[in-house]
């Protein structure tokens, strides 16, 4: 035989060889699929059981996260509530001193004081009172003169403006309205000029 003849032969020979392997190949993954198949068919009650206790693992937490939630939902409740409760605690506490100012002039009145004095002594618990007050961001809501506004006014009645620059304007405030951190605390009852 030439060398051509043995060189193609030689070829010929492993591409049947790999011909082989390679159908050995493909059936081979079909005996693989059987046997898992044979192993699966053990594996389902492992796999239940791998499911049941996932699912036990996941119900668990769940139920430490609701009763997380829920402590943390009655704790801010609490919070809440205590709030509300105490909240005017310390605006109540400040108030005290001036509580005992008017009750020391009230004393002091029923004694028969000095006119002159008992006069300054409620001038400087007032002025100790606005003071307070403007601490609370509690201020007066300037009206007479201004234009008649209904969300900071309540007219209590209209009367003849003296001028015709004073129609829709407020001529008199009877009662002195404020408002605190810019919100109308009480409106401020006032005449207006028509």
């Amino acid at each position: 035989m030439s060398k051509k003849n043995k060189k193609n032969q030689n070829e010929e020979a492993k591409a049947a060889q790999e011909e082989i392997q390679e159908q050995e190949e493909v059936l081979n993954p079909k005996q693989q699929s059987t046997e898992n198949q044979e192993v699966v068919q053990e594996d389902p009650e492992q796999k239940i059981a791998q499911l049941e206790a996932a699912l036990e693992h996941e119900k668990k937490e769940y139920l430490f996260l609701m009763a997380d939630f829920e402590n943390f939902r009655k704790r801010t409740l609490k919070e809440k509530a205590d709030l509300i409760k105490n909240g005017a605690e310390s605006a109540m506490r400040d108030l005290l001193p001036v509580v005992d100012d008017l009750e020391r002039a009230l004393d002091a009145i029923n004694k028969g004081g000095d006119l002159e004095s008992l006069k300054e002594g409620v001038d400087l618990i007032y002025n100790k009172f606005v003071k307070y007050l403007e601490s609370q961001h509690v201020t007066v809501i300037d009206s007479t003169g201004k234009d008649f506004d209904t969300d900071i006014h309540d007219a209590v009645t209209t009367f003849p403006a003296p001028d015709p620059s004073m129609k829709g304007k407020v001529i008199d405030t009877t009662i002195k309205g404020y408002m605190i951190n810019d919100k109308v605390l009480r409106h401020a009852k006032v005449v207006v000029g028509s």
